[in-house]
């Protein structure tokens, strides 16, 4: 069975993007797909980082930690919220943190907003600078619009058999792509 991080990217305290995640860990593991795990980078509450993490002198632990996390997976699954176009910075920030974890592992978008672009706009900047880092983003993507008419804050979705129908397309093609990615490795 394979193994996917899930990046909770918002950091703020009214977040609304961290219910997609919480959604994606219980399909992930209620359907016996993948075993998951959440990396919320709220949590980590991570300072902003001056360099890499290889040519850190004294890197933080539990950077070194996260960076494990995102090595051993066999996927990644990015639920960020769109702010004025772009990303985060706390996501901006793990990106670069690290450069060789990134390196040809399957990446699945999750955008969200409270409008009704479903954090669309930000699903092309995030993917030029994954691309610059050569991960692999797979081409299904999971635009939320108006999170809080679909989703509780636990995760679950109000409207279970689309959402559901929606995420295994989303879901599907991340497997492939780590299908794929582990035959080419071999």
């Amino acid at each position: 069975m394979p193994h996917i991080e899930i990046i909770s990217a918002s950091v703020r305290e009214e977040r609304n993007s961290h219910r997609v995640a919480l959604f994606f860990k219980n399909y992930l593991e209620h359907n016996e797909l993948a075993s998951s795990n959440i990396l919320d980078l709220k949590e980590y509450n991570f300072p902003l980082f001056e360099e890499r993490l290889t040519r850190q002198k004294w890197p933080l632990t539990k950077a070194l930690g996260f960076s494990e996390k995102i090595k051993d997976a066999d996927g990644v699954i990015i639920v960020t919220p769109e702010y004025n176009g772009g990303y985060p910075a706390s996501l901006k920030n793990v990106i670069d943190l690290l450069y060789a974890q990134w390196r040809r592992k399957p990446i699945a978008i999750a955008t969200v907003s409270d409008g009704v672009f479903g954090g669309t706009q930000v699903i092309t900047s995030l993917q030029f600078s994954l691309w610059k880092i050569r991960a692999w983003t797979v081409p299904a993507m999971f635009p939320v619009p108006n999170v809080l008419e679909v989703f509780d804050e636990d995760g679950s979705p109000k409207d279970s058999e689309n959402t559901n129908k929606r995420a295994k397309v989303f879901i599907n093609e991340l497997l492939w792509c780590i299908e794929a990615n582990k035959r080419m490795k071999t």
